[in-house]
């Protein structure tokens, strides 16, 4: 576990310690902090920690969100956990990126179509788009995921689409060209996708699979 993994961990931590002592129902809340944490600590789920770390805080997201009701507590003017698509909407189309798109469709062996996929979900095509947990861009790398890929500057439109592209086509290889365990392990990581042998269990990454697929198969 690298140490800027574990200072945030620590710090959603201290959030779902905010909302447990104002609120009675944390079962779900438990749940998701459990599921970080063995992911996070399992000899199994190591690979791909950085990448699997910035999918679950969407989680953690939702789930703190649905404790702070209006009337009750209230946000204090904090975000606490800032996806990238909260804040960063964009008006840039699969238009923009298209000749990148086909190269990187071309060189990985990827249809197209699930390139744009990902980046709709990942970014909605926004390639400042950041996270909280540090992912960056069009296909929303974490650093050290695009290290491990080659990608100099994560923010650089072409970097990102070929460096996404290239890690998408691992997980694709990985898994017998299994698009939607692909995908799984694209959001997840690959360490999860084998603890449990298929889709991992995680409501944010089937909610993942299911909304990138169902626009790949649109």
């Amino acid at each position: 576990m690298k140490i800027q993994d574990f200072k945030t961990f620590m710090e959603l931590q201290a959030i779902q310690q905010f909302t447990n002592n104002n609120i009675k129902n944390t079962n779900s809340s438990r749940s998701v902090f459990q599921d970080m944490l063995s992911s996070l600590v399992s000899g199994d789920a190591l690979e791909g920690t950085s990448q699997t770390l910035g999918s679950l805080l969407s989680n953690v997201e939702a789930e703190t969100k649905s404790f702070l009701q209006p009337g009750g507590l209230t946000y204090m003017n904090i975000n606490p956990i800032s996806t990238a698509h909260a804040n960063n909407q964009s008006s840039e189309t699969a238009t923009n990126y298209d000749h990148i798109i086909s190269q990187a469709a071309s060189l990985y062996n990827l249809p197209e179509k699930l390139i744009k996929s990902v980046i709709k979900q990942e970014s909605n095509f926004n390639p400042e788009a950041t996270s909280y947990a540090g992912a960056t861009g069009l296909m929303q790398l974490m650093p050290a995921t695009a290290k491990s890929l080659g990608v100099d500057d994560a923010a650089d439109p072409e970097q990102n689409i070929m460096g996404g592209s290239k890690y998408l086509s691992q997980m694709m290889a990985r898994y017998d060209g299994d698009i939607q365990v692909a995908l799984a392990a694209y959001n997840a990581g690959p360490g999860n996708v084998d603890k449990y042998n298929g889709i991992p269990p995680f409501k944010e990454t089937q909610n993942y699979v299911q909304k990138v697929f169902g626009t790949f198969s649109s």
